[in-house]
């Protein structure tokens, strides 16, 4: 006879995770651990379930075999005292005779146990018997209470002698400790690892993650953002400070890792839930109250990454990192699999240098750099062998003589045998095409690579590379926090040293800070999301118009059959 609540949630709540918070935050659901430390022979000692048991069973035994011994005492003393009441009364005159001719209760005990072979326990027990026992009745019941106290001790005995008796004891007593107050289990004991994860009680659903050129960091529901065309002059975004501006922007699931990759070659980890959740007009958080970041260092480049503790996935894995003088370093995953909250060494940078991107390939993946005067080169990672954290890396690309006003401005690795995949490229001016990726011949590492664009004052300046599909979508931030999402789709292929189209319509004085792709199966998740919902809505709008319909007929009916019958009818 339990109560029972339910609990309506919202159109787009999620129920298991509304349930996992009430178990967490609420006394509905109780966790603990239990220190199995106990004394065993005066010492302590961990036990295990088995050995719990096999100890209280011991401490049973050892209880009952002392109280056994106990009741076998008191039984054995009362006895003897009833012994000596039978020999009383089986000399009843003589014994009469003898405590009238003495002249104290002392000389009458001694006496006793001098004519009659008595104990001083019996005699005295002899001489404190009351008149009314000596009737016939009472006679009765000593004999009978004799024969009942032999039989105790005879069981008694018989508990004493086996173990096996002893261990029914046990389980006689446990039996009617149920009995008495047991009932139905109101709680249910469960298997389980240990307690609620911080991740049973968030919803794993994809997240846009922005950060800002000064560092402020936000996470926002993808659902934020709706798709625009091809030109459109977007919406707005975070709003930021005056000499700030979006610098990184990507798609990440709730529960994914994110390992954070500084200018100056450190590797920081991150849950993405544990990003502070934002409005899309939100300025964010300063990541350095996050992360242990140095105050002279910022976040340059990331690595999303689902399951961190997959041996097997870390063995076939490497990060490969790129800085804007064109180094390049492999390194195998698993090298960044053990966080720490003060960071580790990713790559050692060269004074003049930073780090610039960093990729998750699988050892068999073709890497394409492009440089800000329009240039990519495409080389087989096989051509970069792995190294340790702390190695500077090799070269990935030539920028030049002296490298002056030149640098690399983005790196993408793909799979070479992935035929939908295209490079997508975008100028700082708003302007940017996609190519196909064979298009890019390849080379090896080290070359000045070939034309990715053809740059003029109408372009500026290149600021992005990012391979795409035709059902991804691409998120375009300005450096004001103007956002624009548009389809892949919207924009045709075209060769790789034309102009391209333009993207998103700037403002004088404008420019375009990063490219975010969100791609085909996040897009359809968010899409599957809100048709879900809006079925969910439609659904219980028919129920709800069905409810009524019936509550009218129901009245209609109730009307009807309380009206009083008429004799006359009139017809229409």
């Amino acid at each position: 006879n339990g109560v029972r609540v339910v609990i309506e949630c919202k159109r787009d709540a999620n129920a298991s995770v509304i349930l996992n918070q009430l178990y967490k935050l609420s006394p509905l659901q109780t966790s603990y651990g239990v220190n199995n430390v106990a004394l065993v022979h005066g010492r302590p000692m961990l036990l295990s379930l088995q050995d719990i048991i096999r100890e209280f069973i011991a401490f049973r035994i050892e209880c009952i075999v002392r109280r056994t011994r106990y009741d076998l005492k008191k039984a054995q003393e009362r006895a003897h005292i009833l012994e000596g009441y039978l020999i009383a009364l089986d000399h009843l005159d003589a014994i009469i005779a003898l405590i009238r001719a003495s002249a104290t209760p002392d000389e009458a005990q001694v006496g006793l146990v001098a004519n009659f072979g008595l104990s001083d326990i019996q005699a005295k027990a002899i001489l404190e018997l009351r008149l009314q026992r000596l009737t016939g009745m009472e006679r009765d019941k000593i004999k009978k209470e004799y024969e009942e106290v032999q039989a105790h001790i005879a069981r008694l005995e018989a508990i004493l002698a086996s173990e096996e008796l002893q261990k029914e004891v046990v389980k006689d007593e446990l039996k009617a400790v149920v009995d008495k107050y047991g009932d139905a289990r109101r709680t249910e004991i469960l298997h389980a690892d240990g307690d609620i994860n911080i991740e049973d009680i968030i919803a794993d659903e994809d997240m846009l993650v922005t950060i800002s050129h000064l560092g402020y960091i936000k996470r926002t529901k993808l659902s934020e953002y709706r798709a625009q065309s091809r030109g459109g002059r977007g919406s707005s975004g975070a709003r930021t400070r005056d000499e700030d501006f979006i610098e990184h922007m990507f798609v990440s699931s709730a529960h994914e890792y994110l390992l954070f990759f500084t200018e100056q070659g450190k590797c920081y980890w991150m849950r993405t839930y544990e990003i502070p959740e934002a409005s899309k007009t939100s300025g964010g958080r300063f990541i350095q109250n996050l992360l242990s970041l140095p105050a002279e260092d910022k976040i340059r480049a990331f690595i999303q990454i689902k399951d961190l503790m997959n041996p097997e996935y870390h063995n076939a894995h490497y990060i490969v990192l790129c800085t804007k003088k064109g180094q390049i370093k492999k390194t195998s995953l698993e090298q960044f699999t053990r966080p720490r909250a003060g960071g580790i060494i990713a790559i050692s940078i060269n004074d003049d240098d930073q780090l610039l991107e960093a990729r998750l390939t699988n050892g068999g993946n073709e890497i394409v750099i492009a440089t800000k005067q329009g240039s990519a080169i495409r080389f087989n990672e096989t051509k970069v062998r792995p190294m340790g954290r702390t190695a500077a890396g090799v070269r990935g690309v030539d920028l030049g003589e002296d490298g002056k006003g030149n640098e690399v401005v983005g790196m993408v690795c793909v799979d070479p045998a992935d035929t939908e995949v295209s490079l997508m490229v975008v100028s700082e001016l708003g302007m940017g095409k996609r190519s196909l990726l064979e298009e890019y011949r390849v080379t090896n590492r080290g070359g000045k690579g070939v034309s990715t664009m053809k740059l003029s004052p109408k372009t500026g300046e290149l600021v992005a590379i990012r391979s795409v599909r035709d059902g991804d979508d691409l998120m375009i931030t300005t450096r004001s926090g103007i956002t624009i999402r548009m389809s892949v789709s919207d924009l045709r292929v075209q060769g790789r040293a034309t102009q391209g189209v333009r993207v998103i319509r700037l403002d004088e004085n404008e420019a375009i800070a990063d490219v975010a792709v969100v791609h085909d199966a996040e897009a359809k998740a968010a899409e599957a999301a809100e048709l879900s919902a809006a079925a969910a809505f439609e659904s219980a709008a028919n129920q709800a118009i069905a409810d009524l319909a019936q509550a009218a007929n129901d009245l209609a009916d109730s009307d009807n059959a309380e009206a009083p019958e008429s004799e006359e009818t009139t017809e229409d």
